[in-house]
Parts: C-alpha cells; sequence; structure tokens
C-alpha cells in the first residue's frame, strides 16, 4: 500500500508490470514486432530521412521492379538492424552516436568504435585530470553506477558469428547487424575475447553544481565533447536537437571541475539563457529565461492534447515524471492518453479508470493534467480525446488480427457521450494535394482518412494540424474540409512519449508542450472551461509563435455575417523571434503574404468564407520540430446566413469519399458482411451530406 497520491496502488501494481516488461523484452515491453515496434530501438540513433533513404537503396537493390506500394511493403519488412547499420555508413566519418557502440566483426577480428566517455573520479581520488585510462573489461571501473548502452554487432564476415553477453549468446548471420540493450558493465565477449564496451573512459575531477531559477525549468548541462550530465535517478533524456535535459528547480548533479554549458528554459512562451561555468567543489548557476510573451494573462492557455506517459520504450515513467514536466515547462493543459501500441494491451488503462474525470493530482490554479484516450485503427486513424468523464468500452480496433471495426464513428459518439472533446491525431504524414494523397499506398499508415466521413457527420471536434509529422500535409487538409462546410478546431498534439529518453525520427522524446493548442478561455482554467474554448473553435495550434487573429474584431471560432459588397479588415499580429514570414488564407487561398510582426488586408466580402491566419518560418533553436509553424482555427464569414461550402472543396471531399469506401471495401479486415454494411452506410451518409452543401 502506498499513501503517495501521485502512485495509488493500481498504478504502482502497472508500472511494476512495466519494468518487468522492459527488464525482459526490451523497448518493445513485449508488443506484436510490427515494423513500428521493431523501428523503435534502432531509429534512436539516426534521423528519419537518413534511416528510410537507407532503407529504401536496400529495397532499389534488392527489388529494383518493385511498385510503389511494393517497395514501402518491402521497406516495412526489412530487418531494421540492417539498416541502421547502412544509416551509420551514410553519416560523416567518426564516433557513432552517443549510446551507441558498434562491434565490427572482419575476417580477421573485430573492433570497437564507441563515442569516448568521460567518468568521473570517486570521491577522494586526486589523479591528474585528463589522463586517459583504459577502464577493465566488465566493470565500471571507475566507482560510478553502469552506463546504458545500445551495442549494435555488425558481422563483416561470410560466416555466422556469435557474441556473448551478460550470459546470452547472439548469432548474427553472414554480413548481418544485431542491435542489443545492455550497460557498461555488461561483460561483453566476441570469439573468446573480451570486449570492453565503456571503450575509451577518460577520468575527469568530481565536482557538484546546483542549478536554481526559482521557479521549475528546464535544464540542459553537457561538457564540450557533448556529453550530457544529469541529476541521480533523472533518465539521460535528449530532446529532437540532441540535446540533454531534465526539469526541476534548486537541483544538485555531480558533473566534472572542469568547462560546461548550463541552459535554462521554460516552455514556448519564455527563451533560453546560456551560461558557461568551470565548477569547483559545489558551484550555484542561478539563472532563469526571459518570457517572450504571457499567454495567460490575454486568456489563452495552452495545451497539449496528445502525450504519453507509457507506450513502451527504454524506461517506465510514473506520474511524478509527467508533473516534474508540465510544471518545468509551464504547460497549462496536459493531456496523457491510455492506449495500445500494436496489441490489445492499453497502457496507462489503470491510470485511466482511477483518475477518470479528476484533475491528476498536481493540477492548480494555471495547470491541469487529466487522463484521455487514444482510440487507435491504424487504417482509418487515431483519435484523441480529452476530459472524458469515464473510461470508454473500446479502445482500439483492427489489432491482433481484429477486424476493423465499428466504424471510427462509432468511437467518436462514445467518446464524445462521455463529455469529451475528440479530435484526429498525427493527421497526415506527407504534403496532400489530391484524394489520392490521403488514400496513399493503402496499407495502415495511422493517417486521417476517415476523418472525412466524422467531420460531416458532426462526430468530431478538431484535427491536428500540428504533429510530430506533416504540417503543410495536415494543415491542407484541415483547409479542404473547411471549405467544404465542416467546422473543425486546429489543434496540436505531440505525441510526445515520457518512456523514451531519445528518438531521432518522431520527435516523440522531447518535452510535452514543443507544440501548443491555444485556447481563449472564458474564466478561471479548467479541463471544462477549456475544453469549451477548443469545442468552439477558438484556437491556434502553434510550435511557439504566438498569434492574434481578428476580423472586424472578432477572433478564431466566431463567425460574422455580412451582405455581399462589404469591406471586412482582417489583422495579425505575431509575438515570436523564429517567425519569417505571415500569411493570410481564406477559401480561396492567401489574401495577404508579409514579414513577421504585423499583416493586415481588407476583405470584399463575395461567397461565404474563412479567414485564418499562418505563421512559418525555418528551423530554429526555439522550435522542437522541423520548422515553425502556427495555423489559427478560422473566423467564418456568412454570406445573408449562407455559411461557407466551396464547390471545389466539396467536389475533391466527395472524391475522398469515393476512394475511402474502394479502400476498406479492397483493405478492411472485416468478419461480416453487416461490418462492412456499417461502413458504407455513414460513407453514404456524409456523401449526403457534402452533396446537400452544393451551391445551386
Amino acid at each position: 500500500m502506498t499513501d503517495d497520491p501521485m502512485l495509488p496502488d493500481v498504478v504502482a501494481r502497472a508500472l511494476g508490470e512495466y519494468r518487468e516488461a522492459l527488464a525482459e523484452h526490451g523497448m518493445s515491453w513485449g508488443e506484436p514486432p510490427i515494423a513500428y515496434v521493431r523501428s523503435m530501438s534502432p531509429s534512436r540513433f539516426v534521423d528519419e530521412e537518413t534511416f528510410f533513404r537507407a532503407a529504401s537503396e536496400r529495397v532499389r537493390a534488392e527489388h529494383p521492379d518493385a511498385t510503389a506500394a511494393e517497395h514501402e511493403e518491402r521497406v516495412r519488412e526489412l530487418d531494421f538492424d540492417i539498416v541502421l547499420r547502412d544509416a551509420l555508413a551514410e553519416g560523416p566519418a567518426g564516433d557513432p552516436p552517443e549510446g551507441l557502440a558498434v562491434l565490427r566483426l572482419t575476417p580477421g577480428g573485430h573492433r570497437l568504435d564507441v563515442r569516448p566517455r568521460t567518468a568521473l573520479e570517486p570521491d577522494g581520488r586526486t589523479s591528474a585530470s585528463g589522463q586517459d585510462a583504459r577502464t577493465p573489461a566488465g566493470h565500471g571501473g571507475y566507482g560510478g553506477p553502469p552506463v546504458p548502452v545500445a551495442l549494435l554487432i555488425d558481422n563483416g564476415r561470410e560466416t555466422e558469428a556469435e557474441v556473448r553477453a551478460g550470459g546470452w549468446a547472439y548469432r548474427v548471420a553472414p554480413g548481418g547487424a544485431r542491435l542489443v540493450e545492455l550497460d557498461s558493465a555488461t561483460e561483453v565477449t566476441a570469439g573468446g575475447e573480451r570486449v570492453g564496451l565503456c571503450g575509451r573512459i577518460r577520468l575527469a575531477p568530481r565536482a557538484r553544481l546546483r542549478v536554481r531559477a526559482g521557479f521549475p525549468c528546464r535544464w540542459s548541462v553537457w561538457s564540450a565533447d557533448g556529453q550530457g550530465w544529469y541529476p541521480d535517478g533523472a533518465p539521460p533524456r535528449r530532446d529532437y536537437h540532441g540535446l540533454p535535459y531534465f526539469h526541476g528547480d534548486d537541483l544538485v548533479l555531480d558533473v566534472p571541475a572542469e568547462p560546461l554549458s548550463v541552459r535554462v528554459a521554460r516552455g514556448m512562451e519564455y527563451g533560453f539563457a546560456e551560461t558557461a561555468v568551470t565548477p569547483r567543489g559545489e558551484t550555484l548557476v542561478e539563472s532563469a529565461p526571459a518570457r517572450l510573451y504571457d499567454a495567460a494573462a490575454k486568456g489563452w492557455y495552452g495545451g497539449d492534447l496528445h502525450v504519453h506517459l507509457n507506450f513502451v520504450g527504454d524506461v517506465v515513467a510514473a506520474p511524478a515524471t509527467a508533473a516534474a514536466m508540465q510544471h518545468g515547462e509551464d504547460l497549462h493543459v496536459l493531456n496523457l492518453l491510455a492506449a495500445n501500441v500494436s496489441g490489445p494491451r492499453v497502457f496507462d488503462r489503470e491510470a485511466l479508470e482511477h483518475w477518470a474525470g479528476e484533475d491528476l493530482p498536481w493540477s492548480d490554479a494555471t495547470h491541469v493534467a487529466r487522463m484521455g484516450v487514444e482510440y487507435r485503427n491504424d487504417l482509418l486513424g487515431h483519435l484523441h480525446a480529452f476530459g472524458l468523464t469515464a473510461p470508454p468500452g473500446r479502445y482500439h480496433s483492427g489489432f491482433a488480427g481484429t477486424p476493423d471495426w465499428p466504424p471510427t464513428s462509432a468511437a467518436c459518439e462514445e467518446l464524445r457521450g462521455l463529455g469529451a472533446i475528440v479530435g484526429y491525431a498525427h493527421a497526415f504524414h506527407s504534403p496532400v494535394e489530391t484524394p489520392e494523397d490521403v488514400i496513399g499506398t493503402g496499407r495502415p499508415a495511422c493517417t486521417a482518412r476517415a476523418a472525412v466521413v466524422d467531420a460531416a457527420l458532426g462526430l468530431v471536434d478538431t484535427m491536428e494540424v500540428l504533429h510530430f509529422s506533416s504540417a503543410e500535409g495536415s494543415s491542407a487538409v484541415y483547409r479542404r474540409l473547411l471549405g467544404a462546410g465542416n467546422r473543425l478546431a486546429a489543434v496540436a498534439g505531440t505525441d510526445s512519449m515520457l518512456s523514451f529518453t531519445r528518438q531521432r525520427m518522431e520527435m516523440v522524446a522531447s518535452p510535452p508542450g514543443w507544440e501548443r493548442t491555444y485556447a481563449r478561455v472564458e474564466g478561471p482554467l479548467t479541463a471544462a472551461s477549456y475544453a469549451e474554448a477548443v469545442r468552439r473553435g477558438r484556437t491556434f495550434a502553434t510550435t511557439g509563435p504566438f498569434v492574434e487573429l481578428t476580423v472586424d474584431g472578432h477572433g478564431p471560432g466566431d463567425t460574422i455575417d455580412r451582405a455581399p459588397g462589404d469591406r471586412v479588415r482582417v489583422r495579425v499580429r505575431v509575438i515570436g523571434p523564429e517567425v519569417e514570414r505571415l500569411s493570410i488564407r481564406t477559401a480561396d487561398g492567401v489574401l495577404a503574404e508579409g514579414p513577421p510582426g504585423e499583416l493586415t488586408a481588407e476583405l470584399t466580402v463575395g461567397a461565404p468564407t474563412y479567414v485564418v491566419a499562418l505563421a512559418e518560418g525555418g528551423p530554429h533553436p526555439r522550435s522542437l520540430f522541423t520548422e515553425v509553424f502556427a495555423h489559427t482555427s478560422p473566423v467564418y464569414v456568412d454570406v445573408r446566413g449562407r455559411r461557407v461550402a466551396r464547390a471545389e472543396d466539396i467536389h475533391w471531399c466527395l472524391e475522398w469519399l469515393d476512394l475511402l469506401e474502394r479502400l476498406i471495401m479492397d483493405r478492411a479486415r472485416l468478419d461480416t458482411k453487416e461490418q462492412l454494411d456499417d461502413h458504407l452506410r455513414l460513407i453514404d451518409e456524409a456523401r449526403r451530406v457534402h452533396r446537400a452543401r452544393l451551391p445551386t
């Protein structure tokens, strides 16, 4: 039994089961080994472009005549450990990424490639700083704890090779590769010879560093070689840029008595401050990030609607981890989602069932945390839900041989019946120009293929225009849906997974809140007031910029009614040093473009339309995304009571519905004709809704 309100018994037991699964199965926690699960471990060490370029080159070499769909399927069937080996060979020469050791087996013997690492001398030791030392194989040697390390075994021999590690024998085929999770204390032998996983260890004199801002922040401490330093018990997390980080205030950590960089940040409403220090004994660094804007002072509160506490990975995350991150990022609203991965098990279901309908224990007047749900069907799309009053009866479909049924519409209805706002998550993963781009090759891809149905039927509230993948593709489809007469709020969800300490390909190891849904709330911040603001479309999604859009003084979510020929004034103001350009768009396209700061335009009313604003830029240190991007929900401009219903967008959606119907008939796993009929009936209803909107 525990008296800790952050760790009730039912949650503690679940976390214990996750730790057992991690110890037994590694990063997969025993989930069915679909391609997504198999890619999780190797994709920590190279970026997405490099990884999949290496995979594509291997498929092209082996199957030069494969169609695009066949090529995509072949990529999913590859041995991703071999892909990692190939991807590393494409990168710059030198040591492998931090946390990875490469054991290269050659006809003449073996070679270990590993990044040099600094270790701290034990307390009281007085050897000279900078002295290179070789750590005895199989031991930490320097008196410190073992260091986690992934070992990539690269067999360049023409025969099968065996490597023994920690009592296990790993056999690797000729020309093959194998990635295994170990630590620096594991005894490894290749051909009977010991391999020291620590590689080159440089011992440094020990110092202590105290970091203090006066309020919770995100801290990064690293030495000249990029090695990160963390307080005791803090996982070695790295963000999208590869920067180490941890959260809290007035923290003490052991560090080398050598030049260090210390950075303090606090989410997107702040900049960051950086300090150079060479600690001696215990050294205090007092620093705080400067505030760029105070959204709450204007009634705007930023939330991350898509975060996972546990979703397999290399660590098990407790609720206290989420609490430290939310306060350290000054994230107003946090939605932690219970979800499955590739099998029937739903991670954090116990936490949802315990806390459903309640604020999580660390919530306060300006920080609200709730347990939510990600309903997942890989063929038709994933949904996130915020503000549930009770757990749902179903969490997924189409996994582990189950049918792609019931339709996502049923999940939307159930989740909304439980009081939640519901939105399509990580909507599209590449640029979208045509409805064919929405469907793609037709394989399960976690894209929002069924959004056109649920939007038309009024069953979904939002769409993620920002997530870990394509903002361009998702926002383009979002505007098509708006132009066809559907009313949806633009939102963001990072898909951050607190059980990952590093991930180069999907940014999921970055802290929650690196993208946010800002909602204009009436009155005090509560889960209900925030959900209502999102439901009414009073939102913008952003990687950092704060965007204010007004149309004749009205903001996102509002509707104004005008007569043909009337003129309305549009103004956009933005705060954020990373913004390079602003644009104002209507259903007919770009109305105005300009540099950052403020942009104004005049719109002469013709047909009903909508107005949205975008802020964009290239890569920037403040952005934990590939680009800078913000997108508002619309201000709707009705004309004498008629809503926007642009014929081109309606026909675009009707073609999408035709392709979706064909996809379900050809690719959906269904057990009965009645299940197929359920899908087709809803598609027909969505067609009728869209056709009824066509201008006469």
